[in-house]
């Protein structure tokens, strides 16, 4: 017999592996499409995610990950001319980052590939707000 509880755990259980699955898809997306511009999948994600000039501790926290692995993956971006480092306008300790010229025109293909075929363009506009909202909800719930 099945309780309340059981259902319960089975329903998240299957709600953790759909959300998973999607997670692995867009991995596989986003790896696909970087390994076309010579990039790795971490590359891809920081300048997909450089929407303005940003510190590094912003920047990994919109990667979901470590300052220390961000470093790693702006030096090699910077190593090929697509980000730069610039001093922080307030704070003297941090630095900026900023997409180059090259950086710039690198991460609008980058986003024009993301958006071909993208395991979320199955949903249209209204679907992607409305899982938008729940997964946000569900994330910054306590």
């Amino acid at each position: 017999m099945t309780t309340p509880s059981d259902s319960q755990a089975i329903a998240e259980r299957q709600l953790c592996g759909l959300v998973n699955g999607l997670a692995q898809r867009i991995g596989e997306h986003v790896r696909e499409r970087a390994a076309t511009l010579g990039l790795t999948a971490s590359q891809a994600t920081a300048l997909r995610e450089m929407s303005g000039p940003m510190t590094m501790r912003e920047l990994a926290e919109r990667m979901s990950c470590e300052p220390s692995n961000t470093t790693f993956v702006v030096d090699k971006l910077e190593k090929q001319n697509l980000v730069e480092r610039h001093p922080h306008p307030t704070d003297r300790r941090a630095k900026h980052l900023v997409l180059t010229a090259e950086g710039t025109a690198l991460r609008r293909r980058l986003l024009d590939l993301l958006a071909v075929d993208s395991p979320l363009s199955g949903l249209n506009p209204q679907e992607q707000r409305v899982l938008h909202g729940l997964l946000e909800q569900a994330v910054t719930r306590p």
